[in-house]
């Protein structure tokens, strides 16, 4: 029964990662096939090869700079049908041939101080020419208008049946906000139980983190790209903008949080008393991000979030959290740095957020 049940919890998986890219998979299609047609049946190519793979490679299955990839795309197929052309219609085919060939055509792209992709796709549209469509069979002419087809086909298509923007964005969101709230409670219960060997796992996955930021990143800049081409996408561009307010704030969350626990790691095998109030605030700065990944998930302004961050602000007080040694005073300071960075992600200036925390010795001292 367990056999079948993991079975099933598989299957399920995988039909949801099907699902997730279900979009991409049908712009790529259509993109290909209508690539093809426009090329043979309207421009008269005999065998316009380099059009659907122009426009499945412009599309991609991952998104983002999405024009800046076709433009690269054009402009490498065009370098390396160049010089395959050039150089297999003097020396022929071949071993050696193919891979000089391969060579100058990337050294070309290198020495035009090209991208990636620049230098990839002049590689293979170079292979392509030099074996199954030597010179002779097509002009170069003729597959550099087959490449800017397929490159253009791309991005209408991507324009007319654009993927949703936030979708990605609140799944990597999720992820972000996950990460940061499982670290300050991880950190809360560490602290609460004075267990250093708890902390120090805390801070372990903490620092694993960072990758999820940047696929966040990567993310909001696929949907902005999405948002902006796309007209029946044009109405997310709101939602989109609170995660852009949130995410750099988030950054820095995440980074205080990794030094707040290694701090605590730092008080705890050295024996620190721990400030009695420090694991419920933990808590609640916690539950404040929880707040955050829910109120932006729900595109409405996260003002939830702004109260509770504000509240955990009041209380980070040396006077309310008691006098410790150094690595707890850091870690009352990250508190607050916390506390600040939640605050400006639910869109509050710099200024603004700071001038929510009390002074750190109410009593003047």
């Amino acid at each position: 029964m367990s056999c079948v049940h993991r079975l099933r919890e598989e299957l399920t998986r995988r039909l949801r990662r099907l699902l997730r890219t279900g979009v991409p998979i049908v712009q790529c299609a259509v993109a290909a096939g209508l690539a093809w047609f426009l090329a043979k049946n309207v421009f008269g190519h005999v065998t316009p090869f380099f059009a659907p793979v122009a426009a499945v490679i412009s599309l991609g299955v991952t998104l983002g700079q999405r024009m800046r990839r076709a433009l690269e795309l054009v402009v490498g197929v065009t370098i390396g049908i160049g010089v395959g052309d050039v150089l297999i219609s003097l020396i022929g085919t071949g071993t050696w041939q193919i891979a000089l060939v391969v060579a100058l055509a990337m050294s070309t792209a290198v020495l035009l101080d090209s991208g990636v992709v620049i230098v990839l796709q002049a590689a293979s549209s170079s292979v392509l020419v030099a074996t199954l469509l030597p010179p002779a069979t097509a002009g170069g002419l003729t597959r550099m208008v087959d490449a800017v087809i397929g490159g253009l086909v791309g991005f209408v298509v991507a324009s007319l049946l654009p993927a949703n923007p936030l979708a990605v964005a609140h799944r990597n969101g999720r992820l972000v906000l996950g990460a940061l709230a499982d670290a300050l409670r991880g950190v809360a219960g560490a602290v609460a139980r004075q267990d250093p060997d708890m902390a120090s796992d805390v801070l372990a996955k903490a620092r694993k983190s960072q990758k999820h930021v940047e696929e966040f990143r990567t993310a909001l800049e696929a949907g902005h790209e999405i948002a902006k081409f796309a007209p029946i996408r044009w109405r997310r561009r709101g939602d989109l903008e609170r995660y852009d307010t949130a995410a750099t704030p988030i950054d820095r969350a995440l980074r205080n949080t990794r030094v707040l626990a290694r701090r605590a790691l730092s008080a705890l095998r050295d024996g620190e008393p721990v400030p009695r109030p420090l694991p419920g605030l933990l808590e609640e700065l916690a539950g404040a991000v929880v707040l955050l990944r829910d109120e932006l998930a729900s595109g409405v302004d996260p003002l939830q979030t702004r109260e509770a961050a504000r509240s955990v602000a009041k209380k980070s007080t040396v006077e309310l959290l008691g006098e410790g040694d150094f690595s707890m005073q850091v870690v009352v300071m990250q508190v607050r740095s916390i506390a600040v960075d939640l605050l400006q992600a639910t869109g509050l200036s710099r200024n603004e957020a700071i001038s929510a925390l009390p002074p750190l010795y109410p009593d003047g001292h």
